[in-house]
């Protein structure tokens, strides 16, 4: 009897060795892809999807054209996130480089945002508003425009290279390299003025970097939406290893009813729904359509799975199935594991509420998180002063014997006004300051900031050396301007 192992799909191949015995060949690592075209469906959610999708297309491509009014000499593009010059503008909100807390707030209620809508609906973000989603859908429609439905698709990929082959991937392929290009460089647009660098675009003068840049990101959206597609959700995003944490019983996912379509058989014209159930059959009549649609190629009715997106795409499909044929509809629906099972043994399904204690935590935290984020906007100071202490030389001894320390004073002026700031300095009694490049001195200065700008000055602190001079003196700077100020320690080194 051969030496053979066995694996999952039949026995493996065998290998003859030199003694005469066999070795089996080990199965590979790697699957090859299976290319996967959806089937266009009719139905509830996909009107949902291609209305959401449209508006969100529109919101990504017309937003940076949106302009807001802020003054003379501020950028008047309503959302800018402007990294030359360090601002971040979003309607009327100006935020700067000290406001980056803001932008650790929006990460942390996106993501408590996830966990709440996946615990709720499972993954409708992936189904329904994810990038991948969404232009992936896009392409897939002008695919369809363009070769056809997926039969048409499938044929037109087997057959032989001819002229209307030929014509149909180019102009497919046409499109979706404009589609990529309008959306590298709209989202370019929110880091440079639209206007100005479309102009600059159409005389040929667009600065280098921002035309390596949207063929960056035309070039991923290219790849990822006509040709990864299912692959950045399977293999790529690390959400469907996340998702199995956030789901409970009481989350609402797209469910085969197993106790409904079980066991499953084609269906034939001489049969009846008594014929059927006498024979142990359910109401999927296994005619494949949930597949076919499925934009990750998976069969639902093998059970919730890691590569569902959730997109109910499937549920359309079904229902269009079921009232051709004259059965109930949502055989394939959005329920919970706990409705499920007590629909399996004939109970009144329990009532399911979307608050529970898991989401009533994620509201919380978004609520707060909200409510800090509102706080810090309401209290946003008008200015940020930073003073650091030169390290370099500690000291410089004058001529007049006197002990003298530079200080680095930074002031961001955050109005659209010039602003004055008053600097004087505590805890170190007879000591005058100056500004480097100025002449005099003086108890206290008066520094100016234009608007929207960062003024830099060189201080010098001195004071007249005595036998009783400390080598370290801990001071207080102190700046005021309208309506508040500021305070900071530092020190004064002297012999």
């Amino acid at each position: 009897m051969p030496n053979t192992l066995t694996r999952l799909g039949g026995p493996a191949r065998v290998l003859p060795l030199q003694d005469g015995t066999a070795e089996a060949k080990p199965a590979p690592l790697f699957v090859s892809r299976r290319q996967i075209h959806p089937k266009s469906v009719k139905g509830r959610y996909r009107r949902i999807k291609t209305w959401l999708g449209i508006a969100l297309l529109a919101l990504f491509v017309l937003l940076p054209w949106l302009r807001w009014d802020r003054g003379p000499g501020i950028a008047d593009q309503a959302v800018l996130f402007d990294l030359g010059e360090q601002r971040f503008y979003l309607f009327g909100l100006e935020l700067w480089p000290q406001h980056i807390y803001y932008m650790t707030g929006a990460m942390i209620l996106a993501a408590v945002g996830l966990f709440l809508a996946t615990s709720v609906a499972g993954r409708v973000w992936c189904g329904f508003t994810c990038p991948q989603t969404v232009w992936t859908d896009l392409y897939v429609w002008v695919e369809k425009l363009t070769e056809g439905d997926r039969g048409e698709r499938i044929r037109l990929d087997h057959q032989p290279w001819t002229a209307n082959k030929i014509a149909r991937k180019t102009v497919k392929h046409a499109a979706w390299i404009l589609i990529a290009l309008v959306t590298g460089a709209s989202g370019i647009f929110y880091l440079a003025d639209a206007p100005t660098l479309t102009a600059e675009m159409l005389r040929f003068e667009a600065p280098e970097l921002a035309v390596w840049s949207i063929l960056i990101v035309a070039g991923s959206t290219y790849l990822m939406a006509g040709f990864m597609r299912e692959q950045m959700c399977l293999h790529a995003c690390p959400w469907p290893r996340i998702q199995a944490s956030m789901i409970d019983e009481d989350s609402k996912v797209v469910t085969y009813q197993e106790w409904r379509g079980e066991g499953r058989a084609p269906l034939r014209k001489s049969q009846s729904d008594a014929d059927r159930k006498a024979a142990g059959m359910g109401d999927c009549i296994d005619c494949g359509q949930c597949v076919h649609v499925c934009p990750t190629g998976i069969d639902i009715r093998d059970g919730l799975q890691m590569d569902c997106i959730g997109c109910g795409l499937c549920v359309d499909a079904c229902n269009d199935v079921m009232l051709r044929i004259g059965k109930p509809t949502d055989l394939i629906l959005f329920d919970t594991g706990a409705a499920q099972a007590a629909k399996a043994v004939g109970a009144e399904p329990p009532r399911t509420s979307w608050l529970r204690p898991r989401t009533i935590v994620y509201i919380l935290l978004m609520v707060v998180v909200t409510g800090l984020m509102a706080i810090g906007v309401l209290m946003k100071p008008s200015a940020d002063i930073a003073i650091l202490r030169d390290r370099a030389p500690l000291y410089v001894r004058l001529a007049d014997g006197r002990v003298q320390n530079a200080y680095t004073v930074k002031i961001s002026n955050m109005t659209r006004t010039e602003r004055s700031y008053r600097l004087t300095l505590g805890g170190l009694d007879g000591a005058r300051l100056a500004v480097a490049g100025e002449a005099g001195e003086a108890d206290g200065l008066t520094l100016t900031a234009p608007p929207s700008a960062v003024a830099t000055y060189r201080v010098y602190a001195r004071l007249p050396e005595t036998d009783r001079t400390p080598a370290s003196t801990p001071v207080t700077f102190d700046v005021r301007t309208e309506g508040g100020g500021a305070r900071h320690d530092s020190v004064f080194l002297a012999p």
